[in-house]
């Protein structure tokens, strides 16, 4: 589920295979604006929240988009598939 706060898009719940098409539809519009994507209330991850995160910053190519409260299994993945730069924070 998404939810924006001014310049801040919150993710709450699931970021896994099951549930990224879902939130990359729900992330359609909603990018504009956007400097900061909260995963605080993330609640499961796998590889396609990798992909997920790696999209959006793709799609917010004019804006410095940073990523904070990245959950620890998420960190742990951008660090083995060696993408962790491409995650600013």
């Amino acid at each position: 589920m998404l939810s924006r706060e001014g310049d801040v898009l919150k993710i709450a719940g699931p970021m896994n295979i099951t549930s990224a098409a879902t939130l990359l539809n729900q992330s359609n519009g909603q990018l504009s604006g956007v400097k900061l994507v909260d995963l605080a209330d993330v609640t499961e991850v796998d590889s396609a929240a990798i992909s997920l995160l790696l999209e959006w910053r793709r799609q917010a190519q004019d804006t410095a988009l940073r990523f904070t409260n990245l959950p620890s299994a998420l960190t742990s993945l951008a660090d083995l598939y060696g993408v962790t730069e491409l995650i600013p924070r």
